[in-house]
């Protein structure tokens, strides 16, 4: 509770000056580009929630992806911005709900659960572009002092401060400015100049303008089929139509024919790793049918990876549905056989096999688990099985 309090006394702090203008001139647009008194507060506001994202465990970082998404971004800033006070950096959070946001100082967070429902490098183009257009038309300071706004903010900020599975409450980490990004995003106008100058951006560095909207298609379906609540801007079916609409007038206009860079294969072998990441955290959530969807996604690329078979038989031995027994144990035997020394899947097989009573198969599995990971911290765990097999 104190926590809400907190964010609330900051909101009030940065609503109190509210009646300075939203016309502001993006970042590079001008020489002699300066901070407002009141913007300049929502920056140390936001360098401070910042610097506690990044000091807390909540970041990814495996370094091969962390580097390739900011030469990514690299690659779309504009050329005029550059030096002019801003720094695009793009930081990855481990949490598999649809989510991204920028900080108005140009440091982007985005969720692996995004990422994961990525396919290809002009999406992910598409959706650093939105963010960064954020930063460099300065939508923050603006939302703030728009009044239409504040009940908005308000609102998001109760939904995000309301747990939320494992994940819980990202309140404390976000902020006031942060859970304005994340949560409510910014006003349908700032959120349609996002989309036109982030496709405009995405379309000078190369990429494929046709890829934009299907990244949101691809989202918007996962919400829907799904039927799953998300607290996030990019989790709710409302906002991600908006995206889809923009984007589809934007082709049938000014970029209508535009053809260019799609990246496929490069950001496929990229992000092989963030696919069995973010799974791990689905399954941990109970989001089966999303950890299926991303596993599938890996087993296309790598189809004898035994990790990501292994990842796949958990998504049916604890959804539990009709049939995933039988699923699950198929999955197990393949990532045995891609990699034979793999403890895990070996763990899987015996915990299947108690449920069924093939008490040897289990007592077999179960003792295999443990001579190939003679240090499991579930030790303790899988020897009281193996006792109460060997009682019965």
């Amino acid at each position: 509770m104190r926590t809400r309090h907190h964010i609330i006394s900051i909101l009030a702090l940065l609503f109190s000056a509210s009646c300075e203008t939203t016309n502001l001139t993006p970042v590079g647009k001008s020489d002699n580009f300066q901070l407002e008194e009141d913007e300049r507060r929502l920056w140390n506001r936001s360098l401070e929630e910042q610097q506690r994202l990044d000091s807390s465990t909540v970041l990814y970082g495996n370094p091969t992806w962390v580097t390739y998404v900011n030469q990514v971004a690299q690659r779309l800033i504009p050329e005029d911005a550059k030096g002019k006070g801003l720094q695009i950096q793009i930081r990855i959070i481990k949490n598999p709900l649809l989510n991204a946001f920028a900080y108005p100082q140009g440091v982007i967070y985005v969720h692996t659960g995004l990422l994961a429902k990525m396919e290809n490098e002009a999406q992910l183009a598409t959706l650093l572009g939105h963010e960064m257009t954020h930063a460099l038309h300065r939508h923050a300071i603006q939302n703030v002092r728009s009044v239409k706004n504040k009940a908005a903010v308000f609102a998001g900020f109760q939904v995000i401060t309301l747990p939320f599975g494992i994940v819980g409450s990202l309140a404390s980490l976000l902020g006031a400015v942060g859970t304005m990004a994340a949560v409510t995003g910014y006003s349908r106008e700032l959120e349609t100049e996002a989309d036109q100058n982030g496709l405009e951006l995405m379309v000078r560095a190369g990429y494929e303008s046709t890829e934009a909207p299907k990244l949101f298609e691809h989202l918007k379906r996962d919400v829907e089929e799904q039927k799953v609540t998300e607290p996030f801007f990019f989790g709710t079916h409302p906002r991600l139509q908006e995206r889809i609409d923009n984007y589809r007038s934007l082709l049938e206009s000014a970029y209508k024919g535009a053809k260019g860079d799609i990246g496929t294969d490069r950001f496929m072998a990229k992000i092989f790793p963030l696919l069995l990441d973010n799974a791990v955290l689905d399954i941990a959530m109970g989001r089966f049918q999303s950890a299926e969807r991303g596993l599938a996604k890996a087993l296309e690329r790598e189809p004898d990876n035994a990790q990501a078979h292994y990842y796949l038989g958990e998504v049916y031995r604890q959804r539990a549905q009709e049939g995933d027994k039988e699923k699950a144990e198929k999955e197990y035997d393949l990532a045995v056989k891609y990699n034979p020394t793999y403890a895990q899947p070996h763990k899987g097989l015996g915990l299947l096999a108690y449920k069924k009573g093939l008490k040897e198969k289990a007592r077999a599995e179960l003792g295999t688990y443990l001579s190939l990971a003679p240090s499991a911290e579930d030790r303790g765990y899988i020897e009281q099985y193996l006792k109460a097999l060997d009682s019965k």
